[in-house]
């Protein structure tokens, strides 16, 4: 029996061939044996320029190609490499030279932004439009049978921002996925066959992720036509299929409640949350529209979408004596996962102690992509050292304190600091700059950048389009505040919980 995730697929189409696999919108575009065929001769289009294990970048917005690309490069064994479509150029560059992509794909969009980046980038022979006749051509041929793969063999790259502003590629391999599918299983949510999922959230991330289980039970992978996220169009979206899920950032939850829609809301499931805190009270309004159908899911690209876990029925329990504060939390260890809150030797912390997060299991990464000393700091003494800080109650739920420490969530998407200030230190008026997150309504958080002008304070608006020509425009300062000074501790590091308080 091959390791090969691919297996999923074809698995589902010999026991469901009719079922429907792909929809756009509420039109059903495959059933499951029309996607497994399909799959097999796009693989076998690959496999003639490709060899076992190379990359096949996707930097595409959400759309059924998703779907049979990922299986093609896994049934051809190759690892695939799915890009925030929403990164800058530059950006994009790096990631496309760091990860050897020989393939680009990209939505339409899209593509000829990256067609570019095949003379710039050495590695990369060719970007391919996913809506174009090369892309028709190459699922035009006979299918090939699906690779031999190890647990061990890499599957999917992905790219998290580092603390040092250079995106670093978490390497999941074969077996990380699997667990992480079975992860799903035992402590998210069950799925029946003819079930659906709408990809509101980027395929690229956890609505990509949360794809691979719902294949694996042959559910129904919608992508709405607008290929994101749009409360109308979810609503509209659950009176065409039945058995719902959704992937969503807290901030889409509380679009969904604050949207004055009186339609019914029978079909949906389940909303998986999860890329951000949840404030009590949104969790609660969302209980009150929805029912009870919230699970919570805590991880990080190292440990894709399984650290702790907190089910629709925990979310219900509203009898029990501590409700308030395990709704607070982000739940409990995944089934077959180590959650500890060490010290700074790693020795685990007693409950209610405040610590880094440290896990271990199989769905822990094989490591980062080309990047020994990364790898090898973050993963020591056996542990995947989270960078988040939190406690551990007596019964085993975890609280964030903080994530990363600096890390800015906004609308779902990490922004590390530094990344930030890098950009902006380039402005010859910025003498030093710190960035720190605000706290906001919609979108959790907002990017702000306490800037200490060299004479008169720079332009806010050169300061936007420094940063506009440089990174991802939902990375921009929503705010520039001029100060004289930055406040400092004795060795000289910036206090952020000072310039947090300012806020």
């Amino acid at each position: 029996m091959s390791a090969n995730l691919a297996q999923l697929l074809v698995r589902s189409a010999h026991a469901y061939p009719n079922l429907p696999a792909l929809a756009l919108g509420p039109r059903v575009t495959c059933s499951y044996a029309q996607l497994a065929g399909r799959v097999a001769r796009l693989a076998a289009g690959l496999a003639q320029h490709l060899s076992p294990n190379d990359r096949v970048a996707l930097v595409m917005q959400n759309c059924p190609q998703y779907v049979e690309l990922l299986f093609a490069c896994w049934h051809a064994g190759l690892c695939a490499v799915p890009v925030n479509a929403k990164l800058h150029p530059r950006e994009l560059e790096f990631i496309l030279a760091n990860s050897g992509a020989r393939l680009c794909f990209a939505s339409a969009d899209l593509y000829d932004a990256m067609a570019p980046l095949a003379e710039s980038v050495p590695c990369l022979e060719e970007v391919i439009d996913a809506d174009g006749p090369r892309y028709a051509a190459l699922a035009a041929g006979a299918p090939l049978p699906m690779a031999a793969r190890a647990a061990e063999d890499p599957a999917w790259l992905f790219y998290t921002s580092g603390t040092t502003g250079r995106p670093k590629g978490v390497t999941l391999t074969q077996k990380n996925i699997m667990a992480a599918i079975l992860n799903y299983f035992s402590d998210v949510d069950a799925i029946d066959p003819g079930e659906a999922i709408i990809h509101a959230a980027p395929m690229s991330h956890g609505s990509g992720f949360y794809m691979l289980p719902h294949v694996a039970h042959a559910g129904l992978n919608v992508v709405p036509e607008s290929g994101g996220f749009d409360a109308p169009e979810i609503y509209a979206l659950l009176q065409a299929h039945r058995g719902v899920t959704l992937f969503a950032a807290p901030t889409m939850v509380k679009r969904l409640v604050d949207h004055p829609a009186d339609a019914d809301t029978a079909n949906l499931k389940t909303i998986v949350y999860g890329g951000g805190p949840m404030y009590v009270a949104d969790c609660k309004a969302a209980m009150k529209r929805f029912g009870y159908k919230l699970a919570q899911i805590y991880g990080q690209g190292e440990s894709p979408m399984t650290i702790t876990a907190m089910g629709k029925a925990i979310h219900a329990a509203t009898d029990h004596p501590r409700y308030e504060q395990r709704l607070a939390s982000v739940g409990q260890a995944f089934t077959g996962v180590e959650v500890m809150v060490g010290d700074a030797d790693d020795r685990p912390l007693p409950a209610g102690e405040i610590g880094e997060i440290l896990v271990r299991g199989d769905q822990i990464m094989a490591g980062y992509w080309d990047n020994p000393a990364a790898s090898a700091e973050t993963l020591r003494n056996g542990w995947l050292h989270t960078g988040d800080v939190g406690s551990l109650d007596e019964e085993g739920f975890l609280t964030l304190m903080d994530r990363s420490k600096d890390l800015i969530i906004s609308g779902g998407s990490n922004i590390y600091p530094r990344e930030v200030e890098e950009v902006l230190l380039l402005h010859p008026g910025v003498s030093e700059v710190s960035v720190v997150g605000q706290s906001h309504p919609e979108w959790g958080e907002v990017v702000v950048a306490f800037v200490v002008p060299r004479g008169a304070p720079p332009d806010k608006a050169d300061l936007d389009a420094l940063c506009l020509d440089r990174i991802a425009r939902f990375k921009r300062p929503k705010a520039y505040r001029y100060v004289e000074a930055l406040p400092k501790n004795s060795t000289g590091k910036v206090l952020k919980t000072e310039l947090r308080k300012l806020l």
